[in-house]
């Protein structure tokens, strides 16, 4: 039997999850193992900017163009808890490497590089992640919850949080707005 394995992909919320914290949501798997998964929401920016969040926790940010970076709801698990998705450049003190290109660090090492301009260029932080149990996640695949596609670095840093579904949709060669809420059975 073959591994089923969704690290580096996007989940795309399928629009019959018209209620609940996922719907709308456009989610990047960070680990899938056999254990469960771990992910990010890559599309829910809350009012809090990166300037805000470092006067909160008491770290001086010395990067204007990151000051006004929008920090995003990661997900519904350790909501307290903040998650920088970046690029490989370093690891500092509890890194997880995702892939050759990206990494998700939860230690504050990464907070005070970043504010002192040693960060990484590509980031995303978020408060909170996304969890699923083991064998939680192919379930409701199976279920149509959820489309998956390769994710790209493009659509995690360079473009703004409202176009990320958008665009992860469009790597499936699909418009989001055709899709209809309930499934087919023949």
């Amino acid at each position: 039997m073959s591994k089923f394995d969704l690290t580096h992909h996007f989940l795309i919320a399928m629009p019959a999850m018209q209620e609940g914290f996922f719907a709308g949501t456009l989610t990047y798997i960070c680990e899938h193992d056999e254990n469960g998964a771990l992910g990010l929401v890559v599309n829910r920016p809350v009012s809090l900017t990166l300037a805000d969040m470092f006067n909160q926790i008491n770290i001086p940010l010395h990067q204007p163009r990151l000051a006004k970076m929008p920090v995003h709801v990661g997900g519904p698990v350790q909501t307290e808890r903040g998650f920088v998705l970046h690029d490989t450049s370093r690891d500092w003190q509890s890194t997880m490497r995702i892939n050759d290109k990206l990494a998700l660090t939860t230690s504050k090492d990464i907070l005070e590089a970043i504010g002192e301009g040693r960060g990484p260029d590509n980031l995303l932080v978020t408060l909170g992640y996304s969890g699923w149990e083991q064998g939680q996640l192919e379930h409701e695949i199976n279920e149509n919850i959820w489309l998956t596609v390769p994710a790209n670095e493009h659509i995690l840093f360079d473009l703004p949080a409202e176009e990320r579904l958008a665009a992860a949709m469009s790597l499936l060669g699909v418009n989001y707005s055709m899709l209809v809420e309930d499934a087919g059975h023949a």
